[in-house]
């Protein structure tokens, strides 16, 4: 995990979205998420990442959710562009999902104790 993120960053498959910068619709493909960020590749160059706020809408593992999200970052990737996402005011059942596929935390006492 990154020193400067409070949630682990994990890989997913099997997770689609579409995003509106506000003008289109593009579709993407999800690779990691965590409770309140995810990361979209193989969209269209056209995607403006200076969006303030972009809707997200992902489906995949049997569920769908519709979220606000802020750009934080993007690359090119040849033709494509590659986004990090922030996800504003994360609804519960985002944070449920993702909390299924987090690690689990160690259960043991002594981990917790600073000596």
């Amino acid at each position: 995990m990154d020193d400067n993120r409070r949630y682990h960053r994990m890989d997913i498959q099997g997770l689609d979205a579409d995003i509106s910068d506000g003008i289109g619709f593009f579709p993407g493909i999800i690779t990691d998420i965590s409770r309140f960020g995810i990361r979209m590749i193989d969209l269209p160059k056209r995607v403006n990442e200076q969006s303030k706020k972009m809707t997200v809408v992902v489906s995949g593992h049997g569920r769908n959710f519709k979220m606000m999200a802020r750009p934080k970052w993007s690359e090119k990737s040849g033709l494509r562009k590659v986004l990090g996402l922030e996800i504003i005011n994360t609804p519960w059942e985002w944070t449920d999902f993702v909390m299924k596929f987090e690690p689990e935390e160690s259960k043991d006492v002594w981990d917790v104790i600073n000596l």
